[in-house]
């Protein structure tokens, strides 16, 4: 079943519900579940075809035809936001090439992804937002001379906002309320705004514990992105991948803030869906710039990246949202993982393991299993223009 986010033609309906049995499996999947190699504390994804997959499944015949074989080894890391996807993905690569064949990537987050890329320590990053102007140079260099770093939209994805109060399993949190509460303004569950919001709950006398990211981090910045273009009244700072509301406890990784929300009576957090679903952790109705409440779902989510403007400068594949876009089945926190990787210079050895595992990233074979692990697929327009990117590395 594949929910595109471009063209209706092969979408399907996926409820909510629906969306909690397909997400079930995710701790099989290695949803940030892993021990890290890393010392940031981040969780890893490495596994050979001889066994111990992190993936929930064997690949089937339709991923294993998009899979395009090279003998070597690449090592990558960054978003988390992509892992469960990268997990499976990893599997299914290695499952379908052989024992001569090994990808790992590591979980870090979206900051040490691209600094491990600069360094050369990693084959390519992955990162929740495109390289900034002030890490394109240094990025650029690591690439050799002449050569330029993309940032490649792949992955599409979701950013739940989840909590933890007791006997409340539905929630409804405009922007403004979220603002407010993620700068401290709002610090009690019973108050008056979260009250009107939702009316009929029995919110309770209980203090609101905030949690956010403490590490550089493409889901802060996408979160933070949304808050500021649909209420900057009341969330007046920009986007940053270093979080930049008030107040609050930062905590390592989204697996860091799933298990504070988690283990907190009155916590809430921000992350991807994945790892709201692997914690037990209810997810909010949250409000768009119309004020209308958007349940999360992934043909939600879909409804609204699909608004999402592309922009190929410079090879790029760049995502812009237009968080004004404010219809009822338009969920607006969305991120998009990058693939940050060289388009020449690359290691004459690695380029056909690189180009052949991106490759299969960007396919039909992958992408049309991304919602069954609580993301979104690209279009199929999307999917062509991305896999010619990959296919032209050199």
């Amino acid at each position: 079943m594949k929910i595109h986010a471009g063209v209706n033609g092969r979408s399907a309906a996926v409820g909510a519900g629906v969306l909690a049995l397909a997400m079930a499996g995710l701790t099989a999947c290695g949803s940030d579940n892993n021990s890290s190699s890393s010392s940031s504390g981040g969780s890893s994804s490495t596994s050979s075809a001889a066994g111990g997959s992190t993936g929930s499944s064997s690949s089937s015949g339709s991923s294993s035809a998009n899979i395009a074989c090279a003998n070597g080894t690449l090592t990558a890391q960054g978003s988390t936001a992509q892992q469960a996807a990268l997990n499976k993905f990893v599997k299914d690569y290695q499952t379908k090439c052989g024992n001569s064949t090994n990808v790992s990537y590591n979980g870090t987050g979206s900051g040490p992804g691209v600094t491990a890329f600069t360094n050369k320590q990693a084959d390519f990053a992955g990162s929740d937002f495109p390289l900034a102007a002030s890490q394109q140079p240094a990025a650029d260099q690591r690439c050799g001379s002449g050569s330029k770093a993309l940032s490649v939209g792949t992955i599409p994805g979701v950013i739940a906002v989840m909590y933890n109060i007791p006997n409340v399993s539905k929630l409804n949190l405009s922007a403004s309320t979220l603002a407010k509460i993620f700068n401290s303004k709002i610090t009690k569950w019973n108050d008056a705004a979260i009250a009107q919001e939702n009316p009929g709950v029995n919110l309770p006398d209980l203090t609101i514990q905030t949690f956010h990211r403490s590490d550089g981090s493409g889901t802060s910045y996408n979160f933070s992105n949304y808050l500021n273009k649909t209420a900057a009244s009341d969330f007046p700072a920009a986007a940053n991948k270093q979080w930049p509301g008030s107040g609050g406890q930062g905590q390592q990784g989204s697996k860091g803030v799933a298990q504070a929300v988690q283990s907190t009576s009155g916590g809430i957090g921000y992350a991807e869906v994945s790892y709201a679903t692997s914690n037990h952790l209810n997810t909010a109705n949250i409000g768009n710039a119309a004020g209308k409440f958007v349940p999360l779902t992934i043909p939600n989510a879909a409804n609204f990246l699909n608004k999402a403007k592309v922009d190929t400068t410079g090879g790029n594949y760049l995502f812009n949202f237009d968080y004004t876009y404010s219809a009822d089945d338009a969920y607006p926190a969305v991120l998009v993982t990058y693939e940050i990787v060289c388009s020449t210079g690359n290691e004459s050895s690695k380029l056909p393991e690189l180009k052949g595992f991106l490759g299969y990233l960007a396919s039909d074979g992958a992408q049309s299993q991304l919602p069954n692990l609580g993301y979104v697929s690209l279009s199929s327009d999307q999917e062509s223009a991305v896999a010619a990117i990959y296919s032209g590395l050199s």
